[in-house]
C-alpha cells in the first residue's frame, strides 16, 4: 500500500466560497449577540445554524475526499491528515484565547478574571491544543464552557469524533444503511428541536448530559447527511450558483425568530427543517454550480481560505467585544463603528494566521509525515 501517492483532489470552489459566508456570519451572529436581551430579539437570529451548516459540509468533502481511497489509505493515514488540517489552527485560537484573557475584564460576566492564575490559564491552554474538553475544576470562565479560552473548539471536538466514526465504521455502510443512519439522526434532532426549553438547537458546548445530546444531535444528522449527499452523486447546474446559494445561506441564518414566547416549538420546526432539508439543498446546488469570471473565483477563494481559521479565531475579540458591551450597556447603535471594526479585525486575524502560520505549518508538517 502506497499510503504517500495519495495527492488532493480539486475543492468545490463554491463550497469553499460558502464556508466562508457562513463563517462571516457567525462573527456577525456574535456581534449582534452582545447587545440582546435574549433569543428572541437577537439579530441575525438562527446563525447559531451556521454549525450544523459546517457539519454538513463537512461530511461532503469528506466523502468526496476519501471514499474511494480506502483501498490506498490506512486508517492511520486518514487521522494524520485531518490532524494535519485542523489542529494547527486549533493550537493557534487556544494561544489567542489565552494572550487575549486577561483583557476580557467584565464586572458583569466574570467579575472574578484577574483572580486567575497564569499557570492554571496555561494549563487550560494546554489541554484545549489537545481538544480534550477541560473539567469543571478549570472552568476558569464560569460559563461551564469545554474550552474556556476559545469558546468554538467544542464544535471542533464534534468534528472529530464524526472523523472517527466515519474512519471506523460508517465508511463502510451501503447507501442504505447510511441512509437509515442518516433517518435515525434527522428523527433525534427533530425532537431535540421540538422538545428544547429555548425553542432551538442552540448548545453542544458543555460537558453535561444535557449538552452532550444537543452535541451529538447536532452533528450526527448533517455531518453523515453530507456524506450520503455526496454518494448520492447527481447533481444539477444552475447559473451564477455562488450568488443564489450565499443568499439562501444569509436568508435562512438571518431569519427573525419564529412563533416567538408563546409557540417555541415553531422555532424549532424551523431550526430542524432548515438543517435537514434547506442545508442539503443549498450544497446541492453549490456542488453543481460553476464559477466564471476571475473576480468570482478570486472572492469564493478568499472566503474559503478564510473561513476556518476565522471560526476558530474571531471569539477571544468576541469576548472583549461583549464584556465591554455588557458593562456599559451599549446599544448596538451607538456601538456600529466599533462592531465593524471588530468585524475587520477578525479577518485580519484570521488571514494573517492563515498567510503566516497555518499555510506554512502544514506544509512542513505534510513535508515530514507524507515525504515525496
Amino acid at each position: 500500500m502506497n499510503t504517500n501517492a495519495i495527492n488532493s483532489k480539486p475543492h468545490y470552489p463554491i463550497l469553499d466560497g460558502l464556508r466562508g459566508v457562513a463563517a462571516l456570519m457567525v462573527v456577525a451572529f456574535h456581534i449582534f449577540e452582545a447587545h440582546a436581551t435574549s433569543h428572541l430579539d437577537q439579530v441575525i437570529n438562527h446563525g447559531y445554524l451556521a454549525v450544523d451548516f459546517f457539519f454538513l459540509l463537512s461530511g461532503f468533502v469528506i466523502g468526496y475526499a476519501y471514499d474511494d481511497r480506502w483501498d490506498n489509505m490506512s486508517i492511520g493515514n486518514f487521522f494524520k491528515r485531518r490532524l494535519i488540517r485542523l489542529q494547527p489552527m486549533v493550537i493557534m485560537g487556544m494561544i489567542i484565547g489565552a494572550l487575549l484573557f486577561y483583557f476580557q475584564d467584565s464586572v458583569v460576566l466574570w467579575p472574578s478574571i484577574h483572580e486567575v492564575p497564569v499557570w492554571k490559564m496555561l494549563l487550560v491552554m494546554v489541554i484545549g491544543f489537545t481538544l480534550i474538553p477541560v473539567p469543571s475544576s478549570l472552568d476558569i470562565r464560569g460559563w461551564a464552557e469545554m474550552h474556556p479560552l476559545n469558546g468554538p473548539g467544542w464544535s471542533l471536538f464534534y468534528e472529530y469524533i464524526a472523523n472517527i466514526m466515519y474512519a471506523l465504521f460508517v465508511r463502510k455502510f451501503s447507501k442504505t444503511a447510511l441512509s437509515i443512519l442518516v433517518f435515525l439522526a434527522g428523527c433525534a434532532l427533530i425532537h431535540l428541536a421540538v422538545t428544547s426549553p429555548n425553542g432551538d438547537i442552540i448548545g453542544g458546548w458543555s460537558l453535561n448530559p444535557e449538552q452532550i445530546h444537543i452535541g451529538f444531535a447536532r452533528m450526527m444528522y448533517p455531518f453523515f447527511a453530507g456524506v450520503l449527499l455526496f454518494r448520492m452523486g447527481k447533481l444539477i447546474h444552475i447559473k451564477n450558483a455562488f450568488f443564489w446559494c450565499s443568499l439562501l445561506v444569509i436568508i435562512a441564518l438571518a431569519m427573525p425568530r419564529i412563533g416567538g414566547s408563546e409557540s417555541l416549538w415553531m422555532n424549532g420546526i424551523y431550526d430542524s427543517a432548515v438543517v435537514i432539508l434547506f442545508f442539503p439543498l443549498i450544497i446541492f446546488l453549490a456542488a453543481g454550480g460553476e464559477i466564471k469570471g476571475k473576480f468570482s473565483a478570486r472572492v469564493c477563494k478568499f472566503f474559503g481560505d478564510i473561513s476556518y481559521p476565522i471560526y476558530i479565531t474571531h471569539y477571544p475579540i468576541i469576548y472583549i467585544y461583549t464584556a465591554w458591551a455588557i458593562d456599559n450597556k451599549i446599544k448596538f447603535s451607538d456601538a456600529y463603528p466599533i462592531s465593524i471594526l471588530v468585524l475587520l479585525s477578525c479577518v485580519a486575524l484570521a488571514y494573517a494566521c492563515l498567510k503566516l502560520y497555518d499555510i506554512p505549518v502544514r506544509k512542513w508538517i505534510n513535508n515530514k509525515v507524507f515525504p515525496k
